[in-house]
């Protein structure tokens, strides 16, 4: 069985972009890898509490019921996802882009709610 704690940082292709969210993607990534347990573990813990937040934020809102619960399920999807990804040990870059997802999609939801 392949050690998981001892990822190489090739997996992570290096390129020359100018692009700022390219660049900060990518340093993400690269220190992702190299503490992937530890980020994983903490990441577990802040994308389910996201998560919640944005299920409390859809549920209290004013938004038509079907809408509400298929938001809802897809927060619940992304988070599952993740969580899953980490028990499956997945790549880490996978693991990584599912985390992304689920935070970015979370977020989203919020601040719709906020304004």
């Amino acid at each position: 069985m392949k050690n998981t704690a001892s990822l190489t940082l090739s997996e992570v292709k290096t390129t020359n972009t100018t692009n700022f969210v390219a660049r900060s993607y990518q340093k993400m990534l690269r220190e992702f890898i190299k503490g992937r347990m530890g980020y994983a573990t903490i990441a577990i813990i802040g994308q389910s509490c996201l998560g919640s937040a944005a299920a409390m934020f859809l549920l209290m809102g004013e938004l038509a019921t079907m809408t509400k619960m298929t938001l809802l399920f897809f927060v619940t999807i992304f988070c599952m996802a993740f969580n899953g990804a980490v028990l499956a040990q997945l790549k880490a870059k996978v693991t990584f882009n599912i985390l992304m997802l689920s935070v970015l999609f979370s977020a989203l939801v919020i601040l719709i709610h906020l304004f």
